[in-house]
């Protein structure tokens, strides 16, 4: 990896004295102070891997950056902290990772691992070592007290900036960053979210793109960028300003066995001292936790509860009075994950609409209903009728999330379903599909690539490509 540089370029801090204190004795207390008033509980059980916290002036966003970082354990201790945050001074392409020498604040001097640093430049064409990303930047600068506050000087810095807009950077970034992030290291993602809408479209708009990054799917969180976009929310300039830093630990974690949980949000409106709730900054504090991977399974009182619930949705949408005997499941298991489902309308036999979400971005249950109405009116097939429900019968699916493939050989026909996906562009088939058309790979994955997905036959060659799982069940297959 090379010897250590012997000159050391210290990073000065640039915002101390405007975003925080730059006196050592009152920044101490201000931290001090927010992290005693920290109320979010913490789970010291599970294994921190990942925070996201926002980056105002302390007199802002203070209060749920120290929310934060109080999830890290106490006597934590990390090899490395890798800081990534956005540029909000200039844009370049990929990422600049600072390797000069240090990095300081009011609190004495962070070390920076610049062996890493010359490491991801050389062998990573998205990573530069340009200094100049690093020197009026405050979006990483605010987040370096709180470390030396809850971790100390025990601890070498990875201090990188996000100067690229293109998700497809984000991800290679991220590739080269997968080695690390394991236990023995911490991310830290620095962001704020809505920026200047009113109150209340602040408080709507960030629970939207919170809850689209606690889904774990990139593609997700783009697409909630995009829906924000078009609301013309008055105002607002964007609904993440960190965008790219979310994004780049949403591609590492994305293929990782872990959980986000959103722990506190406030925006600006929220602080007594400021007041103005007509333009506000939205700020949220989340943490990513390693979690043990779970049994991908669903008992027969659940698959029997969703075709109810499909059924009982059905009926409710034409008005007809239900006969169902509702039985009782519990509210643990899968009913509340947040799996994708497909569920597929069958009339004497022949298929009348199949419509799904590969993404569970909400509970189980949720997604059965808002799929059956769906696919009631698939636009492939006539509108299903009321006279048709006695004739009908409803087939779910329900998906296992996504994991990234890189080979044709690692699809098993039947068992996997496919996902291919190249900027906007995407499309899937479930894994019966195969089966019943008596396909082989390639011709799964042509169809897939060319029919579903809009791009050509060996499409699927230069997109992502991702498999998943289904639990396939119907009306008159359950026994309970």
């Amino acid at each position: 990896m090379g010897r250590q540089p012997l000159t050391n370029i210290i990073r000065e801090p640039y915002v101390a004295g405007r975003f925080y204190s730059a006196n050592k004795e009152t920044l101490e207390k201000e931290i001090s102070t927010f992290f005693t008033n920290a109320k979010a509980s913490k789970d010291e059980e599970l294994s921190l891997r990942a925070l996201i916290a926002p980056h105002a002036g302390y007199i802002f966003s203070g209060e749920v950056a120290a929310e934060s970082f109080n999830q890290i354990p106490e006597q934590a201790a990390y090899k490395r902290v890798f800081v990534i945050a956005s540029s909000h001074q200039m844009f370049f392409n990929g990422a600049s990772v600072y390797t000069a020498g240090d990095y300081k604040t009011p609190l004495g001097l962070i070390r920076v691992d610049r062996k890493l640093g010359e490491k991801l430049v050389k062998e990573n064409p998205t990573f530069n070592n340009n200094k100049e990303p690093h020197r009026h930047e405050h979006s990483l600068e605010v987040q370096l007290p709180f470390l030396q506050a809850r971790l100390g000087d025990n601890f070498l810095l990875v201090p990188i900036i996000l100067g690229t807009q293109l998700p497809s950077e984000c991800q290679q970034i991220a590739k080269a960053l997968s080695p690390y992030f394991k236990e023995e290291n911490l991310f830290v993602v620095s962001t704020d979210f809505s920026h200047y809408p009113e109150y209340n479209d602040a408080v709507k708009i960030d629970k939207m793109t919170s809850d689209s990054i606690l889904t774990n799917h990139p593609k997700v969180l783009l697409s909630t960028i995009q829906k924000n976009k078009r609301k013309g929310i008055e105002n607002m300039a964007t609904s993440l300003c960190g965008w790219t830093s979310v994004l780049t630990l949403m591609y590492l974690t994305e293929n990782n066995p872990v959980e986000y949980k959103r722990i506190v949000y406030k925006n600006s409106g929220d602080i007594p001292i400021y007041g103005d709730k007509e333009r506000v900054v939205g700020y949220n504090a989340i943490a990513v936790y390693a979690k043990e991977e779970q049994e991908f399974m669903l008992t027969s009182n659940e698959k029997h509860y969703l075709l109810e619930v499909a059924r009982h949705t059905l009926e409710k949408h034409f008005k007809i009075k239900s006969k169902l005997d509702v039985i009782e499941v519990t509210d643990e298991g899968a009913l509340n994950q947040h799996y994708g489902a497909f569920v597929s309308l069958y009339v004497n036999g022949e298929l009348r609409g199949c419509i799904g979400s590969i993404f569970g971005q909400e509970p189980l249950v949720e997604i059965v209903k808002r799929m059956a109405i769906s696919a009631s009116h698939d636009r492939r097939f006539l509108d299903l009728s009321e006279e048709e429900m006695d004739s009908l019968n409803i087939e779910i699916s329900v998906l296992s999330p996504l994991k990234q493939v890189y080979s044709k050989d690692e699809i098993v026909l039947g068992k996997h379903g496919v996902y291919v996906e190249r900027g906007l562009n995407s499309g899937t088939f479930l894994p019966q599909v195969a089966k019943k058309m008596k396909w082989d790979v390639d011709q799964f994955l042509g169809h897939c690539s060319r029919d579903k997905a809009g791009l050509s036959w060996e499409g699927w060659k230069t997109a992502n490509l991702y498999t998943y799982e289904a639990i396939v069940f119907s009306e008159g297959s359950i026994r309970i």
